[in-house]
């Protein structure tokens, strides 16, 4: 069991020109048709911004949030939607991961718990800039404070859960292939049960409400919020955070690697 945990942590390390090849040709592969090009990173998230500030803000007439130092409602929306949309793609596209690299699996012999990895990370390289660019304008507008310095921390911890989430079902699609639909919907659904589009002090059932700190994605989401609104930052959810991180990453890595020898059967 150690010696798989082992192997899945160092592989970016043991094969790190392979794992940047990969990193770079799926990252530029995503612009590499467009007239833009990479620009649309950037042209991307400030679309999506104006796009929810005229929905929420004018449609909706959702101004404020108290609970945040009466912040506009389209920030606190982007502060929790920008890291979710990294995690959501990539489990998304995790059911097709292996089945799109099929031909490469069965015909080259390489370290293939590189392709999870890989495909988690993209997405955060993309709407991390995005993220970014919301960072920098929150930042000129006064309400940058020494806990931002745990950002970098929370981040990866983000990716670091979505990674065992991408690890464990991408290995298991490639045996249950319903679960590319399951996953579709779940996604779904994990949205609207994580407090993206709503503060959960709309929630005033108190144990319902209670329920939420077992959605990992509800802790990530709420110290981003805190953090950068709020200038602090909850221990309990910081431990949420870091110990549904950890055990994610590890044991998705684990099943992927213990069941990785059998894909070249199936596929």
């Amino acid at each position: 069991m150690f010696r798989l945990i082992g192997q899945w942590v160092m592989t970016p390390a043991w094969n790190y020109r392979l794992f940047r090849n990969f990193v770079r040709q799926d990252f530029l592969g995503q612009f590499s048709a467009a007239a833009a090009g990479a620009f649309w990173l950037f042209i991307t998230p400030v679309i999506h911004i104006l796009i929810y500030s005229f929905v929420f803000s004018y449609v909706f007439q959702l101004r404020e949030v108290a609970d945040f130092g009466q912040t506009q409602f389209v920030i606190f929306l982007m502060i929790g939607y920008l890291p979710w949309f990294a995690c959501a793609e990539a489990v998304s596209k995790s059911t097709n991961m292996l089945l799109e690299k099929a031909p490469l699996i069965t015909k080259v012999v390489f370290p293939v718990q590189i392709i999870p990895v890989v495909g988690a990370l993209v997405p955060y390289l993309t709407h991390g800039i995005g993220f970014g660019l919301l960072l920098l304008y929150m930042a000129v507008t006064g309400h940058l404070s020494w806990p931002w310095l745990l950002l970098p921390l929370v981040f990866a911890l983000q990716f670091l859960f979505t990674m065992g989430l991408v690890a464990v079902l991408s290995a298991l699609c490639v045996f249950l292939r319903d679960l590319q639909q399951i996953v579709s919907l779940s996604v779904t659904l994990w949205f609207f049960l994580t407090p993206i589009i709503y503060p959960i002090t709309m929630i005033e059932n108190e144990t319902l409400r209670a329920l939420y700190l077992f959605n990992p994605m509800h802790s990530f989401i709420n110290l981003y919020r805190e953090i950068i609104l709020l200038g602090g930052f909850s221990h309990l959810q910081l431990g949420i955070a870091a110990g549904s991180a950890l055990f994610s990453w590890l044991l998705g890595g684990w099943l992927f690697m213990r069941i990785r020898h059998a894909f070249g059967d199936v596929l």
